[in-house]
């Protein structure tokens, strides 16, 4: 089960390993903005999908609290 500090370090290092250096969100900054390559990431890409289920999972745990 996952508690709330491991929910927290996966989410990190999930960003620093697929998010920091991507260069799909680099080129669509350059092409769309920083909101266009935001959207992106929340719809089409498989990591933002993961980070979105942690999101989720962390959000439960507040919830019971």
């Amino acid at each position: 089960m996952l508690n709330q500090q491991n929910i927290i370090s996966e989410i990190d290092e999930t960003m620093e390993k697929y998010c920091d250096d991507c260069f799909v969100k680099q080129q669509l900054r350059k092409d769309r903005g920083k909101p266009g390559a935001h959207q992106f990431c929340i719809e089409s890409c498989t990591v933002g999908e993961q980070l979105q289920f942690l999101g989720q999972e962390l959000l439960k745990m507040y919830s019971k609290e």
